[in-house]
C-alpha cells in the first residue's frame, strides 16, 4: 500500500512539473509488485510461492509487476530501469527475468538477463506475450501472471534439469470457442440422448428418463464444471502470501534481451 500510495505521489509530482518518473525510487514488494493493484490476492500468494519455489530449485529470480501507466516512457525503458534498480538475478550471473504490466497503456514487457539468453530468447519472450492477451483483455492480470510464469518456470527448469515442486494450478486459453470441453459436451449429448430414448421407450412421459438418468446427469455436469475456463488443479498451491520469503534481489543487470508487446 505504501508503495502503491509513493508511485501515485510520485507521478502526481512530476506530471505536474513536467519531469520524467524516477522509477528507480520504487522499492520491491516481493517478487510480485502490483503497484497498479490489478491482482487478486489468491493470484498473488500463489504468484509468490512459485516464484520463491523457482529460486530455490534454479537460483533464477523472477519479478512480476505492475504500474498503472508509464507516463509517456517507452515501456522498455521503464522495465530496464526496475530490473536495474531491483538488481533482479544474481549479481554476475545476470540471470534475472521481470515482467511488466503497464495498465493505462495495455503495454507488456518481459526483460530478460543475459545469462538467460539462450533459455528464453527473444522470440519466446515474445510468444509468452502474446500468449497473455486473452486473459489480459478480460482483465484477468493474475491469471495472464500466472501462465507467464509457469511458461518460464518450466522452461528453465526443463533447460536446467531440475525439478519444480508443482505447476501453476491456472490456465490461459485462447479463446471461448477453444475453452468449451467439446468431448465432454459431445459425449454428454449423447449420453443424454440415450437415456431419453431409453426413458420414453419404458414409461409414459419422462419418467423413466428421471429415475435412470439423474445420476449420470449430475456427473456429467460435475466434470464440465471442473474444466472451466480458470479452474484449479489438484496440486496448485493455497499458501499463504509468501511475501516473507522474499529475500530481495541479488544484483543481477541487463542488457537489453526479451520482447514487448500489447494488448
Amino acid at each position: 500500500m505504501r508503495s502503491s500510495l509513493g508511485l501515485a505521489i510520485a507521478l502526481a509530482v512530476n506530471a505536474a512539473a513536467g519531469w520524467a518518473v524516477d522509477w528507480s525510487a520504487l522499492k520491491p514488494q516481493g517478487y510480485v509488485s502490483d503497484f497498479a493493484n490489478v491482482i487478486d490476492v489468491t493470484s498473488k500468494g500463489q504468484l509468490e510461492a512459485y516464484c520463491a519455489k523457482l529460486q530455490a530449485s534454479t537460483k533464477v529470480q523472477l519479478a512480476l509487476v505492475t504500474v498503472p501507466t508509464l507516463r509517456g516512457e517507452p515501456v522498455e525503458d521503464v522495465a530496464r530501469a526496475l530490473a536495474r534498480a531491483w538488481g533482479v538475478g544474481q549479481k554476475g550471473e545476470n540471470d534475472g527475468i521481470l515482467l511488466l504490466l503497464a495498465i493505462g497503456e495495455r503495454k507488456s514487457r518481459l526483460e530478460v538477463g543475459s545469462g538467460l539468453a539462450e533459455i528464453i530468447p527473444d522470440s519466446m519472450a515474445g510468444e509468452v506475450l502474446r500468449a497473455m492477451r486473452p486473459a489480459l483483455r478480460q482483465e484477468h492480470h493474475g491469471e495472464a501472471m500466472m501462465a507467464a510464469a509457469e511458461t518460464l518456470g518450466t522452461a528453465i527448469t526443463q533447460a536446467r534439469n531440475v525439478p519444480l515442486e508443482a505447476p501453476m494450478p491456472r490456465k490461459i486459453r485462447t479463446s471461448w470457442f477453444q475453452s468449451i470441453p467439446w468431448p465432454l459436451v459431445l459425449g454428454g449429448l449423447g449420453l443424454l440422448a440415450m437415456l431419453f430414448f431409453r426413458g420414453a421407450r419404458g414409461s409414459r412421459g419422462f419418467g423413466g428418463w428421471n429415475h435412470d438418468g439423474i445420476l449420470p446427469a449430475l456427473l456429467l455436469g460435475q466434470l464440465m464444471s471442473r474444466n472451466t475456463w480458470g479452474g484449479r488443479s489438484s496440486g496448485g498451491f493455497d499458501g499463504p502470501d509468501s511475501g516473507d520469503s522474499f529475500g530481495g534481489f541479488g544484483g543481477g543487470d541487463f542488457g537489453g534481451g526479451g520482447a514487448s508487446s500489447d494488448w
